[in-house]
């Protein structure tokens, strides 16, 4: 059996891992807490970004940065290079379907637990085929209880991570969740590295990783994660800047009300609907552009 290193840079590449798991997870929460103020279209756009931000940078880009620091004493790996973007897109993919079930199939546990299983098993299967997308003269194959723990860390964390984004409204409470979601992911890529095991071409049976048609890590793997990692930063900043959860309901409120509004000077005869808006600038409780001020309670 070959040796192998998951950390020939030390501390660095689980590190930065972990800071980009955590930020493309504290995205993609953000995104889902301004979901639940949409309906239709707009909720499903928040959602499938929420997606991509935890896809990508949450799962994807964390993997990749791990993977920089894995190294065989006396071999060069290389990446096949569709199977990397695919890897990438089913992570995307998956995240994807797992939000919009629990974006549309209500707050039961029932769509929760279905949604976690389907993106646990897809955070999962990104992650062997990243694996599989190595291309060394060498077999691999896994230590079968160690490949389950992880799949099962995958199924938790996924369904924890659809949870937050049901439920967390807060700054601080998303922070935490994100890096409570960074943990669990790091965990299940270190927990599938330690099932691997690595041996010569001529080893026992197991997956070969052939030589031919792949790029190395330097060339192809490092630019592209630095460009998701830059995209990822400016998201944030985007989002941060953007209305609340509370803000987009105050808003659609006040927007609502502001229709009614109309409607009603347009139903109301020519004759009455000066009137009709006279009384609804000065009568407390009736929605004026820019300003809405809430009724006074009527005492019994």
């Amino acid at each position: 059996m070959l040796t192998v290193h998951n950390f020939s840079y030390g501390l660095l590449t689980p590190a930065l891992a972990y800071l980009m798991s955590c930020l493309g997870s504290f995205l993609g929460l953000r995104c889902a807490t301004r979901a639940r103020a949409h309906r239709g279209k707009a909720r499903a756009r928040w959602l499938l970004l929420a997606g991509v931000s935890i896809g990508t940078t949450g799962i994807w880009v964390m993997h990749f940065i791990a993977m920089l620091g894995f190294t065989i004493p006396g071999q060069t790996i290389a990446y096949n290079v569709p199977v990397t973007i695919l890897s990438m897109l089913v992570a995307v993919a998956i995240t994807c379907v797992g939000l919009l079930i629990v974006g549309f199939g209500g707050t039961g546990y029932r769509p929760l637990l279905l949604a976690g299983l389907i993106t646990g098993l897809g955070v999962a299967s990104m992650h062997y085929m990243g694996m599989a997308a190595m291309r060394m003269p060498g077999r691999v194959t896994y230590n079968a209880p160690l490949f389950a723990v992880s799949v099962v860390i995958a199924v938790v964390a996924a369904t924890a991570a659809l949870w937050a984004a049901l439920r967390l409204k807060g700054l601080m409470s998303t922070l935490g969740a994100a890096l409570i979601m960074g943990v669990a992911v790091s965990g299940m890529h270190y927990t599938g590295m330690a099932a691997m095991r690595m041996y010569a071409a001529s080893g026992p049976s197991g997956m070969v990783m052939g030589s031919a048609g792949g790029a190395t890590a330097e060339s192809f793997v490092l630019p592209l994660v630095l460009g998701i990692s830059i995209v990822a930063f400016i998201l944030t900043a985007t989002i941060a800047l953007s209305p609340t959860e509370d803000e987009i309901r105050g808003e659609t409120e006040l927007m609502n009300r502001i229709d009614s509004l109309r409607s009603e000077v347009a139903a109301a005869p020519p004759a009455l609907a000066p009137a009709i808006a006279r009384e609804a600038g000065t009568q407390p409780g009736r929605a004026v552009v820019g300003r809405w001020r809430p009724a006074p309670r009527v005492r019994e």
